[in-house]
């Protein structure tokens, strides 16, 4: 056999050896965060349940999920063991004072197209309305203009839909 035919099947165990060790890899750090697992530890399950580790065991894990309810899991069913800070703000809704860490950047833009200006100026700005404005209809002495006639259309066909005739069975 050359060289040639043998290439392919080279490169698909080596592929393989690749994928394998990346699965296992990430196998063993699960292993460790699970094991570093200490009693007052935050955690979330593989199936979304954020508790309070209260009792590490060989294989299984207690779990404090609220006042009065304990819970018995298999150690492997902890998807991520969590910061106090992480578990606080996903569970008690605490935030973590940001204000020590760096300024705050807003959720909007609006310090983005603020203007040195004074407040006077800012007050003079009108806001623009991007809507779609519709236009007055000119009357005639023949009647109505063009434009009321598809607005009667519509007036007609509400009417319909809220009939329930024959058409909706």
């Amino acid at each position: 056999m050359s060289l040639v035919t043998l290439l392919p099947f080279i490169v698909l165990i080596g592929a393989m050896f690749l994928m394998t060790r990346s699965a296992k890899k990430k196998q063993q750090q699960a292993a460790n965060m699970r094991n570093e697992m200490q009693p007052g530890t935050g955690v979330r399950t593989i199936g979304g349940m954020y508790a309070t580790v209260k009792e590490v065991n060989d294989d299984t894990v207690l779990l404090d999920a609220g006042p009065g309810v304990e819970l018995l899991f298999a150690k492997n069913s902890i998807g991520a063991v969590l910061t106090d800070d992480e578990y606080n703000r996903i569970v008690h809704g605490i935030e973590h004072d940001l204000k020590s860490d760096a300024d705050i950047v807003p959720d909007d833009a609006s310090s983005l197209t603020e203007s040195d200006a004074s407040d006077d100026d800012a007050s003079d700005d009108k806001s623009v309305d991007l809507g779609k404005k519709a236009e007055p209809a000119d009357e005639t002495a023949d009647g109505p203009t063009v434009d009321a006639a598809p607005a009667e259309a519509k007036a007609d066909e509400q009417a319909k839909k809220s009939d329930g005739g024959s058409e909706a069975k």
